[in-house]
């Protein structure tokens, strides 16, 4: 299965678990009298339309090179990022706003069923962020690590909610706000998790320097060609899930032209060969 195809199925994945999942919190929350369920609610249904999004970015950055795009289209991944970080932030500004409108004004407390529901959520969505999140790894995807961590920040809202109503079951009439807080709580949270999924696509947006692993593992791998002294200058690109990379590598400078161009073509195919993940790989040979 292509890193491709993984994206695809791990997207599928997000949007029947979301879906699932929102008409589940929206009934228990409004058969339950709780706002924090509801507020539950209305992040799935954001990550419902955040996980298509993704779906559209991962399968449009996926098209090969054209005579436009040289370089293919990649960088759609990231701007995909950028509009699941919106939604993000959206949903966390109505939650917000609902919850300080609701602790300010009386209501009945929680019925206690829905904490039953509540952990069936929570462990749901963390084994979720788990596998969204290895798939994402697995196939250097920001706009599905984006959709992981939606999984996360959903399961750190189901966590609040279920502190909040605890809270308000355990200590009674009086502190039915607490369900709100907690769903205040959780909105606050996700903005902060809003900027963690942002600064890294941003990085790629920006040809940010964020690879310094990859590029200690092209010079090992470069050292292992014949004819290859050393290398030099290293510069990674990040689009969608290829690195594209330019390379300053060293050779004896008493070679003919012809044999410094094999050589690089040499060099190329071995790098993309044995790491896969790379796309463009443009070489530059200097005389040692």
């Amino acid at each position: 299965m292509s890193n491709e195809q993984k994206a695809i199925k791990a997207t599928y994945f997000s949007i029947i678990g979301n879906t699932s999942l929102a008409l589940i919190k929206g009934a228990a929350g409004f058969f339950g009298n709780s706002y924090a369920l509801i507020a539950d609610a209305i992040e799935s249904t954001t990550d419902i339309f955040a996980s298509f999004l993704v779906l559209f970015g991962i399968k449009y950055s996926s098209k090969p090179a054209d005579d436009n795009h040289p370089y293919g289209h990649g960088r759609a991944e990231p701007l995909i990022t950028f509009l699941v970080v919106g939604f993000l932030i959206t949903s966390a500004t109505v939650i917000g706003y609902e919850s300080i409108t609701n602790i300010q004004t009386p209501h009945e407390l929680p019925k206690s069923w829905t904490l039953y529901v509540l952990g069936a959520i929570i462990l749901w969505k963390e084994y979720s962020f788990r596998l969204v999140m290895k798939r994402s790894k697995e196939t250097n995807s920001s706009s599905l690590k984006a959709d992981a961590w939606h999984h996360r920040s959903d399961a750190i809202t189901s966590v609040a909610a279920f502190i909040g109503i605890s809270t308000a079951l355990f200590l009674g009439k009086g502190y039915e706000a607490a369900d709100d807080w907690a769903a205040l709580f959780a909105a606050l949270f996700i903005i902060y998790n809003s900027y963690l999924i942002f600064r890294p696509a941003l990085g790629e947006i920006m040809d940010e320097h964020l690879y310094d692993d990859l590029v200690e593992e092209i010079r090992e791998v470069s050292h292992q060609v014949e004819g290859i002294i050393d290398t030099e200058k290293c510069f990674i690109r990040k689009a969608g899930m290829k690195y594209h990379v330019d390379l300053h590598a060293r050779v004896n400078g008493d070679i003919t032209v012809k044999e410094g161009h094999d050589l690089s073509h040499l060099l190329k195919d071995t790098l993309r060969e044995k790491i896969p993940e790379l796309g463009h790989v443009l070489i530059h040979i200097e005389p040692d």
